[in-house]
């Protein structure tokens, strides 16, 4: 069941991925994420499933699909909660920039955090500091007891962070430790996931989007990597909705389990703009090539998926993108 509601849901953020491919460098990140959004809500019906959004493009007042609470697949399959992002990386495809991505997460009903759009920090690194560190202590304690995991100097390790303001003081830190930094200017999930693939990131530290914390949980666990998270509601308004999710206490400590749950969850993306992990969107004439990934934590498999589509628009309607 796993390996082929993955396959379907795979062919969810294909469409998706080709459709906000188009927009590439055109500057319009709103075109490109409703390029997106509109392509996945198309094609989830075809997905065998019994499926409610947990985490969408928002409420059901701030978007018109793809929203809390709205049921997709075909109501034929299992009963699962589905965290969606059309477009990871808005203004990475707009300005043409690497690691945009087109993201869905599935487990069974009631198993993923309802996190509502405000910030997280974030604590996220791979196999071999999973269940070793805690987002508690303060960065100086992390990489010391980091270092020492990995048998590592501080010189020769790798830390990744969001170029933000709101990061400086974190930045000054870091740098302050001796290790060397990644800066992202966008790309929250795919800055955690690198530091479960090849890459020489070995945590990924920082506040980013609540949602993307769940998403990237989800490819965590099946990556063997962990996440931890803590929201940080910022009004009224912002604590009133994470107890309207279920979150009593909404700065509590967030385990992976906690956003993910314990059950197996499917994890699959497909490559918008150029990456270390996926390849972008390549048109090809009336062809365009995907690469894509579908992953499962039950069994930690990963399969990527190259596939070549055969576009059936007419040359009007590619003309009428590509001069907009």
């Amino acid at each position: 069941m796993e390996s082929s509601l993955a396959l379907e849901l795979v062919r969810v953020t294909e469409e998706a991925a080709l459709q906000s491919a188009r927009w590439t460098g055109r500057g319009d990140k709103n075109s490109a994420d409703e390029a997106a959004t509109v392509a996945m809500r198309k094609h989830f019906d075809s997905a065998a499933m019994d499926g409610v959004v947990v985490i969408g493009e928002g409420e059901m007042d701030e978007a018109p699909m793809l929203y809390i609470g709205e049921r997709v697949g075909n109501g034929k399959g299992p009963k699962m909660d589905v965290a969606v992002d059309p477009l990871e990386g808005t203004e990475t495809v707009a300005n043409g920039l690497n690691n945009a991505l087109s993201v869905i997460a599935a487990a069974p009903q009631g198993t993923l955090l309802h996190a509502p759009d405000i910030y997280m920090h974030k604590l996220a690194v791979g196999p071999e500091l999973a269940g070793k560190l805690s987002l508690d202590d303060p960065i100086a304690v992390t990489l010391q007891k980091a270092s020492e995991l990995l048998s590592k100097p501080l010189s020769e390790m790798t830390v990744s962070i969001l170029d933000r303001e709101r990061h400086s003081s974190m930045i000054r830190d870091l740098r302050e430790s001796g290790v060397r930094i990644k800066l992202l200017s966008h790309g929250d999930v795919m800055g955690a996931i690198e530091t479960c693939t090849d890459s020489e990131v070995d945590l990924y530290v920082g506040s980013g989007g609540a949602p993307e914390g769940v998403l990237a949980a989800a490819a965590l666990k099946c990556l063997g990597g962990e996440i931890q998270g803590r929201l940080i509601p910022e009004t009224p308004e912002d604590y009133v909705r994470c107890q309207a999710m279920g979150l009593k206490h909404p700065e509590q400590l967030l385990s992976m389990e906690d956003m993910v749950g314990r059950e197996g969850v499917l994890f699959v993306a497909t490559g918008v703009t150029a990456g270390d992990f996926l390849r972008g969107v390549k048109y090809m004439g009336q062809r365009a090539e995907t690469h894509s990934v579908m992953m499962y934590s039950g069994t930690r498999t990963v399969r990527y998926i190259r596939s070549v589509h055969h576009l059936f628009q007419s040359n009007e309607t590619l003309a009428a993108a590509a001069s907009s």
